[in-house]
């Protein structure tokens, strides 16, 4: 039996929530296109996405650790990855669109820069006269435009409820603005899952990471309520752990987490009993949340890894090689634009200088700017 799109849209219909957004409801795309036999638009996003130059390039980039400090410490498309696994879980659990969540949860980080955000922070430093660098703004860029693969338009032409879930994908910055959304409205019930499975994410596996790298120690967590509730949980006193010991503190903290946003989550719906999802993004406050209890103990655990795993003293020192590599290739191209490739010099003509060197930088994977950097400035390095 073949189900074609119209099953699946069919299913939707009888499966998702009220307040759920539907592949037949969607406002379509910028540039019309024929709908595929046997995928939804939001399926359709979802491939273009996994598909783009942008995601593969993930493979290479630093979430903590730069990629030459080890195998098996998380990159950029793992974590990628590893947030769309929890997003799923939540939109399957909520009777949301779960194709929809996996879409932008694999788009939300295609913007970062090669070194995570020691590349993010100096790209910013250095272009601030010139509208500044986030990774936020930038994987909306990629989608809208810089990803060239089709003949007619640049850019992925997503449907319009992929793009404000990825614009909605705010964290610390705001692109409602930039992405000429509504300011005052909020994201979708799948945008905001997005936004809680990536804080979720990274929580628990930096903690993974630096437990596994010896920068984090179990006697140092004992201070963290939450390190304390799992211990309960798994009956653990010791002052080691082993690699499976290890494996089991994350995943039962991954899914106090998840258990904790389904619980809250289902208050908060039924508080505000939601119809449609005009009356998600019409309230004052993300619907898909933690519990307060959980907001605090969260907290707790972020203030812990920026002060024992982000500060430590060999991520800071990552950090500020980094930050030279990157600085010193900015401002090499500056200087002399025409040591751009020839479809970046291209752009000079029409778009700002600093602009389009920060494009081509944050495009590159860790290894691909340490490569750069030896040809500009090794003089051994054939150019």
């Amino acid at each position: 039996m073949l189900v074609n799109r119209q099953r699946l849209e069919q299913i939707e219909a009888v499966t998702l929530a009220p307040y759920a957004l539907r592949s037949d409801a969607s406002r379509g795309r910028r540039h019309h296109e024929h709908e595929p036999s046997y995928r939804t638009a939001f399926q359709r996003d979802r491939d273009r996405i996994i598909h783009a130059a942008a995601f593969r390039r993930l493979e290479y980039k630093t979430q903590v650790f730069v990629n030459d400090e080890g195998d098996y410490y998380r990159t950029r498309l793992t974590h990628t990855l590893e947030v769309a696994q929890i997003g799923r879980t939540l939109a399957r659990a909520l009777a949301l669109n779960e194709d929809l969540v996996e879409a932008v949860c694999l788009a939300h980080d295609l913007g970062h820069p090669p070194f995570g955000h020691a590349g993010e922070s100096v790209l910013n430093r250095l272009t601030q006269e010139h509208g500044g660098f986030n990774h936020n703004h930038q994987s909306y860029r990629i989608v809208t435009n810089l990803e060239q693969r089709y003949p007619g338009w640049p850019g992925l032409n997503l449907t319009y409820e992929t793009l404000d879930a990825i614009a909605k994908h705010e964290s610390e910055y705001d692109i409602s603005q930039y992405a000429g959304l509504d300011e005052a409205t909020r994201g979708s019930m799948e945008a905001q899952i997005a936004n809680v499975s990536d804080e979720l994410a990274y929580n628990a596996h930096d903690l993974d990471d630096g437990l596994l790298s010896g920068l984090i120690v179990p006697d140092q967590l004992k201070a963290l309520e939450i390190w304390r509730m799992l211990c309960d949980q798994l009956h653990w006193s010791g002052s080691s752990l082993d690699e499976i010991t290890r494996h089991l503190f994350v995943r039962e903290l991954i899914g106090m987490q998840v258990d904790d946003v389904l619980t809250q989550t289902m208050k908060n719906l039924t508080q505000l009993n939601p119809q449609s999802p005009q009356d998600v993004q019409n309230y004052s406050a993300n619907i898909v949340a933690h519990s307060d209890h959980f907001i605090q103990m969260n907290r707790a655990l972020k203030r812990f890894l920026y002060e024992n795993m982000y500060y430590h003293f060999r991520v800071i020192r990552m950090q500020k090689r980094a930050e030279q590599f990157i600085q010193q290739i900015f401002e090499s191209y500056i200087a002399e634009p025409r040591q751009l490739p020839p479809e970046y010099q291209s752009q000079l003509a029409n778009s700002d200088s600093y602009r389009v060197v920060a494009d081509y930088i944050a495009c590159m994977t860790d290894r691909s700017a340490l490569l750069e950097y030896r040809r500009l400035f090794d003089p051994l390095m054939r150019p």
